[in-house]
């Protein structure tokens, strides 16, 4: 899916890692959410609440989920899913558009 239809955005972004990832919060009639943005070449840890759905929109990373020695590559039209309560690292190789869905 390109577009999302009746959803409500939340102006202010949320910033992390000095500006290095940003988002816009997405939240939908059915309470379903979702941010979109944008991360610049690094490696990030990211810390995780609810479950997640991340979707490489255009870009290149490599994903090492918590308790996983193994890096995974994805590139754009790619996914992977992140348990609650975990963590994840991630290899940001170049400029990348993402799309994460909050699972629960």
């Amino acid at each position: 899916m390109s577009t999302f239809e009746n959803v409500t955005v939340t102006k202010a972004a949320n910033i992390y890692f000095d500006g290095a990832v940003t988002s816009r919060s997405l939240t939908f009639a059915n309470g379903e959410s979702k941010t979109l943005g944008i991360m610049q070449p690094g490696e990030y840890r990211f810390n995780i609440g609810k479950p997640e759905i991340m979707e490489i929109l255009s870009g290149e990373v490599s994903v090492r989920l918590q308790d996983d020695d193994q890096w995974k590559s994805y590139t754009a039209g790619e996914h992977f899913e992140v348990a609650g309560d975990s963590a994840f690292d991630i290899q940001v190789k170049s400029v990348t558009d993402y799309c994460c869905s909050f699972v629960g």
